[in-house]
């Protein structure tokens, strides 16, 4: 498998050349990177003008690697390839390194720029990509790729304190200042890169130094704008509002972020956001980007971003749900406090029903991700959590209502599935013995990063020390846990039996926003597509269809045919006894029919990738059956071959890995309902996909289609 690494965009507030000047002083090598051993020129050139200057250079490297592991591959040093172009008219420097030491069993590539900050002059930024590509290594891959890994993220954390390092040197020696490059006068009179004499160095003037040209502060680093497909984050930003991270940690984050902007046009989701994503699946690209999406889809299904603009909290809530924010935590993070002891929980279910109470929490949770934003402006570090204090006196066996029960471990299942890594510690006050009982109930579908968070107090045991006051300030005790601040939170009490909604109503809503939706949810396995037939009565009908691309790679169809389709018998085993995946689709093509006489294809076929969002139409012309039909689409690499490989022959008897996943709404609109031109209908927009502000129309002289990529 192929490693690769991003870096953020490093800022050297200092001007290119001088930034030039503190890189040539790590050759031929350095003490602040002991694995750098040396390097040598061994070739280099210069344009006529000497804007231009090629560096060829081979470098020896000693990787930490145990001496076992090096005494079989028989080196004790790596050599690698590293091409220097420095153009002084532009001011940049490209890098290029690759290694020379076993190219035939492994593949190192690394790309460097240096340029100049966009928005001042005398800013110089830096920023990298590589990759790893290990073929063979005397049976010893999985090991090499480790140490290579580890290697690298400690030489790009030395790289930056290197330039500091050097830049510092040179102003200690009274070098501040290094004139740009200038055309020469007279032809072939140009020579190399030099300092200038000391007693002509002088200092970078303030103003130029701190105040780029726009004139905004360049201490506070702006908010990176959301969509723009060249930012790759700055390294500053990274470490001001979402935190520490290791290279790679950072890497992981860029690439993400570039693959959303490349899927997702227009509004794509927040840094700090992708980074929970991240940071609950311990960083593992794949696995984040699959819950993410899945994420991202869940809330364009329910349109959770305008949640907190478009719901109003019902007066029922106001009254009787004990629960609301209270200042913040001793380490800024904000704190929410919910007196569940005090909450009449069968009331609430029976009043409102589990959506409401679920659209209550999500309000919370929506919430709280606005008040950590808030709080990182107010105390200048990265808070992405919050705290909360649930106080559990007066809980009994009424809060174990069943229903109220199963409506709880669903909204835990919700929140746990889109709003990962929100919760920094939750603190439970006075816990009574009948707490064990619901403990054991909902503790299975928290995650386990989330339960070490717990801290669990009996009775009056928070007041002891390592209690309460350790992560609240006294001053901020609340008033009914026998501190000196007046909370704001209602009392609660028991909801009037008058207020409960008949059985027929909550059944009529129950889960509306949990499961029930317009959009329907179809697997498509390889061999096996998802099929769906209209029928049409009635010729220049239109259908309309609307889908997101949830796993995997889809070719989308549409077929016409004038008979009737009819589902086969389900084949409940296949050929050698396992259970066929084909047999949970509904196929309505015929095996027998002939593409082109009993059916045919209406549409060109559409190649949807994963995570994209397609809306389109198809006006008919002719009655009968219209067929959608969604088929797997294989990557070109597993058909780049006629003979199967083994890893292909054990992926086939793994149905998963063959598994997409969409989600659909379908729609006809009667001829005699539909007003307007073709244009009025290419131009709709779908109230699906929120996050598809942009996108990319293709259009066929009865039909149209947007993919949002």
């Amino acid at each position: 498998m192929v490693q690769e690494y991003q870096s953020p965009v490093r800022v050297y507030k200092h001007p290119f050349e001088l930034v030039m000047a503190a890189y040539v002083r790590r050759f031929p090598k350095s003490p602040l990177i002991p694995v750098f051993v040396d390097s040598e020129i061994i070739n280099e050139t210069q344009s006529k003008d000497g804007s231009t200057i090629v560096t060829e250079r081979r470098c020896m490297i000693d990787i930490e690697a145990p001496r076992l592991l090096k005494r079989i591959a028989g080196v004790d040093y790596l050599y690698f390839l590293q091409k220097n172009t420095l153009n002084r008219r532009d001011r940049t420097l490209h890098i290029e390194v690759r290694n020379e030491t076993f190219s035939n069993r492994v593949i190192v590539y690394e790309s460097c720029n240096y340029t100049v900050h966009p928005e001042n002059e005398d800013w110089t930024c830096f920023e990298q990509t590589a990759s790893l590509d290990i073929k063979s290594f005397f049976g010893f891959e999985s090991s090499a790729e480790k140490i290579a890994m580890k290697q690298y993220a400690s030489s790009i954390k030395k790289g930056k304190e290197m330039i500091e390092y050097y830049l510092r040197e040179l102003e200690e020696e009274g070098v501040t200042y290094i004139p740009r490059w200038t055309p020469p006068v007279v032809s072939g009179t140009a020579s190399r890169l030099q300092l200038p004499p000391r007693s002509i160095a002088r200092a970078i003037p303030e103003s130029s130094a701190k105040t780029p040209p726009d004139g905004t502060d360049a201490a506070a680093p702006a908010e990176i704008v959301a969509g723009s497909p060249d930012d790759k984050l700055d390294a500053d930003y990274i470490r001001r509002y979402l935190g520490d991270l290791t290279p790679l940690q950072e890497s992981c984050l860029i690439r993400l972020r570039q693959w959303l902007q490349e899927t997702h046009k227009g509004k794509i989701p927040k840094d700090q956001h992708v980074l929970r994503f991240l940071r609950s699946r311990d960083f593992n690209m794949d696995k984040a980007r699959e819950f993410l999406c899945q994420s991202l889809t869940w809330r364009k299904q329910h349109k959770v971003d305008f949640l907190l603009d478009t719901w109003e909290r019902p007066q029922l809530l106001q009254d009787y749900y004990t629960g609301g924010w209270h200042h913040h935590d001793r380490e800024g993070r904000p704190l929410y406090i919910l007196r569940l002891g005090q909450m009449d929980t069968k009331g609430l279910v029976r009043a409102l029903g589990e959506e409401g109470l679920l659209r209550q929490v999500l309000s919370i949770n929506e919430e709280g991700l606005r008040r950590c934003e808030e709080n990182t402006r107010v105390f200048g570090r990265p808070i992405s959590c919050w705290t909360c204090l649930v106080d559990l006196e007066g809980l009994n066996m009424r809060h174990l209502w069943r229903p109220g029960v199963k409506a709880l471990l669903r909204i835990i299942e919700v929140v746990e599935a889109n709003y990962p890594e929100t919760l920094g510690r939750l603190l439970i006050l006075r816990a009574p013995r009948v707490f064990p009982v619901l403990w054991t109930l909902v503790s299975p579908l928290i995650d386990e990063n989330t339960r070490k968070k717990f801290l669990v107090y009996a009775g009056n045991d928070y007041k002891d020390p390592g209690g309460l006051v350790d992560y609240i300030d006294k001053e901020i005790i609340p008033d009914f846990l026998r501190g000196d601040c007046m909370c704001e939170i209602p009392e609660g009490g028991m909801v009037p039996k008058s207020l409960y909604r008949t059985a027929e109503e909550l059944e009529s809503e129950e889960n509306r926003l949990l499961t029930d939706s317009i959009y329907k949810s179809a697997s498509i396995f390889k061999g096996a597509p998802y099929e769906m037939p209209i029928e049409i009565t009635e010729a220049s009908s239109v259908i309309t269809w609307d889908f997101d691309v949830s796993k995997g790679d889809v070719i989308f169809n549409i077929y016409h045919s004038k008979w009737a389709p009819q589902p086969p018998k389900k084949d409940t085993l296949g050929a050698h006894g396992i259970t066929s995946p084909g047999a949970v689709n509904a196929q309505m093509i015929d095996r027998n029919w002939v593409l082109g006489q009993d059916y045919s294809m209406v549409e060109k076929a559409l190649t949807c990738k994963e995570g994209e969002s397609v809306q389109g139409s198809h006006v008919t012309r002719w009655p009968g059956f219209y067929i959608l039909q969604w088929r797997f689409h294989s990557s070109p690499a597993c058909s780049a071959s006629s003979l199967p490989r083994v890893d292909d022959v054990l992926a086939s008897l793994q149905v998963s890995s063959h598994k997409c996943k969409i989600m659909y709404y379908t729609e006809v609109l009667a001829s005699h309902d539909f007003r307007g031109s073709m244009t009025s209908l290419e131009s709709s927009h779908s109230g699906f996909s929120q996050l598809s502000a942009a996108t990319t129309s293709s259009s066929q002289s009865h039909a149209s289609s947007t993919v949002s990529r």
